[in-house]
């Protein structure tokens, strides 16, 4: 008899005399398998994930590759980490990073105004009661008025105007709508005729920053300023600037923009003001209650600023 056969033979006899082993052992065996089944699918749907990703994102497959064992590149260092930084303001993100600290320049700290200044700017509060005011009767968006007030008020600083002035030429001319235009061609914020005071847009990035909100607020606050210096009032530094320095009448344009003014004092005062009242005639104000210093020597540029002026 073989080797084979008598093998055979002494499993059947194991069969025979120990039944349970050989039960339990069978079915270790299937548990076994069933397990093994189990881990190859898994794996098998994982890979499948993996190739699905590297085929629709060519930059995890790169990330794959670097990784893998069988790559030949180089591994790329690690770069250090960086401490966050700031976000620029919302009037430098339509200006190239040349121009935008020499549009809206930094905010002095308090410590650093005089009493004037801080007399004429007011306090945080009293700005944010404007910048909220306008925002609800323009319908501006917040962080976007918050922007122009603030820019307003900065080159009120360094002109010497009134910051409320300022901001309130802007809501007659324009109604904060930084890319309004007029048939004449008078743009932005301001509406400023960046055609006749094209010199002025130089050093901003030229006539083309007209419509920039920051670079419209600065050219437009330095033209009302020379205007209202020229005239010798306020009242006539409006009436050059909507170009009606040759007629009778400004067709109401100043009496508008002063009400506007006189609602503006008031917000900033604390007191409750309906964003939604209708502009009415302006009181009579003499010069030194807006104009932020002394006149200075009248500036002779800005001739032909009539062509402004349309049926108001």
């Amino acid at each position: 008899m073989s080797n084979h056969a008598i093998q055979a033979s002494q499993d059947a006899q194991y069969m025979v005399q120990h039944p349970a082993k050989w039960t339990l052992s069978k079915a270790g065996i299937k548990n076994l398998l069933t397990a093994l089944h189990y881990l190859v699918t898994v794996v098998g749907i994982a890979a499948l994930t993996v190739l699905g990703a590297m085929f629709f994102n060519p930059s995890f497959a790169d990330r794959v590759m670097a990784h893998s064992p069988f790559s030949t590149a180089e591994a790329a260092p690690v770069p250090a980490p960086q401490k966050p930084v700031a976000l620029p303001p919302l009037s430098n993100l339509m200006l190239p990073p040349a121009q935008a600290a020499d549009i809206v320049p930094a905010a002095m700290p308090a410590s650093a105004l005089s009493a004037d200044d801080r007399r004429m700017i007011g306090t945080q509060r009293q700005q944010k009661l404007v910048t909220n005011w306008l925002a609800k009767r323009y319908h501006v968006a917040g962080d976007a008025a918050n922007m122009l007030v603030s820019a307003a008020y900065i080159n009120a600083k360094d002109i010497k105007l009134d910051p409320l002035l300022i901001l309130a030429v802007m809501a007659i001319e324009s109604s904060f709508n930084p890319f309004a235009e007029s048939p004449v061609g008078a743009q932005g914020l301001m509406q400023v005729m960046s055609k006749i005071h094209q010199e002025k847009f130089d050093d901003l990035g030229g006539i083309k920053a007209a419509l920039n909100p920051a670079a419209n607020i600065k050219v437009g606050s330095l033209i009302l300023k020379e205007y209202v210096t020229r005239g010798g009032s306020i009242e006539a530094g409006l009436k050059t600037y909507v170009g009606a320095a040759g007629y009778e009448s400004d067709g109401g344009y100043g009496a508008k923009v002063m009400s506007e003014y006189y609602r503006l004092k008031e917000v900033a005062a604390g007191k409750s003001v309906s964003p939604f009242a209708i502009t009415a005639a302006a009181k009579q104000i003499a010069p030194k209650q807006v104009v932020y210093a002394p006149p200075a020597t009248a500036s002779t540029a800005n001739t032909g600023a009539s062509e402004k002026m349309v049926s108001l």
